[in-house]
């Protein structure tokens, strides 16, 4: 059950936010489909608690910074592990595999989180690691959400090192790579940092469309290659990510 007059109050506060030149009373209650009373009624609450002003020069109604004092305060308290933490659980549990979030730290991917699966697998990973960003699933997830001068300089600065015969070792060949993670908006690790280790990986974006974190699903090559190819790893992963990026506020 809604409570009418608040309901009222918030669709005006998203059309005044939808029209930064501002509106007048009779236009905002026009395309609110509200009587002109009401509007003003509940325009004069909102100017009460600072949400919205009037302009007297023009009387048309905006809204207010406090909406955007009050964003960022939850921006600045968000912990990305505990809004990420259930929805990479269920897919560890759908999936029975190790999952990994990371975050890029300059020049690093950094693991931040890690659930384990119920089958015994020793890799790199630990939570606080570090790795670097071209020869990982999660750190190619989040190189593709920069720019190609940002990635070039992150190259000059960190090389192409070579950890395996799978490893991109070429800026040219990483570049395809990166072009093809847009694409298809996920990354694949292939024995690329450690043998034997396949990843498919996805992005994680904040309310702004900017890349913040990747999430893996990892495991022997035999058995997630095969459940990539011949399973729903790919929408499972992808799913995933828009749950987690759609709490952080991402609309595509």
């Amino acid at each position: 059950m809604t409570v009418q007059s608040v309901h009222r109050a918030l669709s005006i506060l998203e059309m005044l936010a939808n029209n930064p030149d501002g509106l007048g009373v009779i236009e905002l209650s026009e395309k609110l489909k509200l009587p002109n009373s009401t509007s003003h009624r509940l325009l004069k609450t909102l100017i009460a608690r600072d949400f919205v002003y009037q302009n007297k020069e023009n009387d048309r109604y905006y809204v207010s910074m406090k909406l955007a004092q009050l964003s960022s305060n939850i921006i600045d308290n968000i912990d990305l592990r505990q809004i990420a933490r259930p929805y990479i659980e269920q897919l560890s549990q759908a999936v029975n595999e190790v999952i990994h979030l990371c975050i890029r730290d300059e020049n690093s991917v950094v693991y931040i989180d890690k659930v384990e699966s119920n089958r015994t697998l020793r890799m790199f990973s630990q939570i606080g690691k570090r790795a670097m960003l071209h020869c990982t699933g999660v750190g190619k997830a989040l190189l593709s959400g920069l720019t190609d001068e940002q990635i070039k300089t992150i190259i000059n600065q960190t090389g192409l090192t070579k950890f395996t015969e799978n490893t991109i070792v070429s800026m040219d060949d990483l570049f395809k790579e990166i072009e093809t993670i847009r694409s298809n908006e996920y990354a694949l690790d292939r024995e690329e940092h450690e043998e034997g280790i396949y990843c498919i990986s996805v992005p994680i974006k904040d309310y702004t469309g900017h890349t913040v974190a990747a999430f893996s699903i990892s495991g022997p090559v035999e058995r997630i290659k095969h459940a990539i190819d011949h399973r729903d790893y790919k929408d499972k992963i992808l799913q995933t990510s828009k749950l987690i990026s759609h709490k952080l506020g991402y609309q595509k």
